[in-house]
């Protein structure tokens, strides 16, 4: 049970538009959440970082970043080879 409750609070960017993704955060922070995690990689980064700059600066000025983490994670391809592809985790806090 308290691990799902620590998955509530990340969002995994995709390929959606930004919007789904801020209101997704959003969403969490008007449900008492006060940390999210919002994680991509690849191409996703960039769409990470809009996220997380639309919610603070259209929607919730009360958020702050907290931290941001960036790596990169060693994947399989398609033909069995390894490949290296950035991350980023950026974490926000909502302070009342």
């Amino acid at each position: 049970m308290a691990k799902d409750k620590l998955e509530d609070n990340i969002i995994y960017v995709g390929n959606k538009p930004v919007m789904n993704y801020v209101l997704a955060a959003v969403t969490q922070f008007n449900d008492g959440q006060k940390d999210i995690t919002i994680k991509a990689r690849g191409r996703a980064i960039s769409r990470a970082v809009d996220t997380a700059e639309v919610v603070r600066n259209r929607f919730m000025q009360d958020v702050k970043v907290k931290d941001i983490k960036i790596g990169t994670e060693e994947l399989e391809g398609e033909k069995g080879d390894k490949i290296n592809v950035s991350s980023i985790e950026i974490f926000l806090n909502r302070s009342d």
